[in-house]
């Protein structure tokens, strides 16, 4: 059986920007990822609402990405893929970064996953970058948040994203391309994008992801 860690903030948790809750299992892109690629695999969830990459956030608090990954590369050993798709939160105004600086905090997670400790007998997990959505109109709190060019900053994100990916030698996914963040807040997917972007990684890891499966 192959393992896949799904690193990611509140589109990977699966928000539903119409009620606020959270969508069901079988709605949320890793739900939809874990019936597609069926039982050779095991996709694990790890979504946290608000997370970044590398950035300590003075309001909310316990959201840095580069903390809690070391964590699960540990908890759920051994894995096989680690699929990474963070960086809209950097952009709160709070942080003041650029989209270039995102994908710096980015490759610190491709590293942290690429130099961690495993055991001698435990192989290097494929990184899969993927591009984040781009941002949407805001309103209200999120607007206050981001800041009303927060869709122009995010759309530079496919340049250094993939930029990032082809420096690392890593499996790439331009969200983009295929979703974009649902009307109702600007920020988070709908249950359909969901599952358009599930059978786009689908295929992306079937193809990348090594075939020796783990017992």
């Amino acid at each position: 059986m192959r393992t896949i860690l799904c690193f990611g903030d509140s589109n990977t948790w699966g928000y539903d920007p119409v009620n606020r809750r959270r969508y069901p299992y079988a709605v949320r892109w890793t739900g939809v990822l874990q019936e597609t690629l069926g039982d050779a695999y095991r996709v694990i969830e790890e979504g946290l609402n608000g997370r970044t990459t590398v950035w300590e956030d003075p309001v909310e608090g316990d959201k840095c990405g580069i903390r809690h990954l070391p964590t699960c590369l540990s908890s759920h050993a051994p894995l096989d893929g680690a699929i990474l798709m963070l960086g809209v939160n950097d952009l709160k105004r709070r942080f003041s970064v650029t989209a270039y600086e995102v994908s710096q905090g980015a490759q610190r997670l491709i590293d942290t996953i690429r130099r961690y400790d495993y055991s001698p007998e435990v192989a290097v997990p494929t990184v899969i970058v993927v591009c984040p959505p781009m941002i949407g109109a805001l309103s209200g709190d999120l607007l206050e948040m981001f800041g009303s060019d927060a869709r122009a900053r995010s759309g530079a994100f496919p340049r250094f994203f993939r930029e990032l990916a082809e420096r690392n030698g890593c499996p790439f996914l331009d969200a983009t391309e295929i979703v974009e963040p649902d009307p109702s807040d600007g920020l988070h997917l709908s249950g359909e994008s969901h599952a358009r972007l599930a059978g786009a990684l689908a295929d992306l890891i079937r193809d990348e992801v090594s075939e020796a499966a783990r017992t």
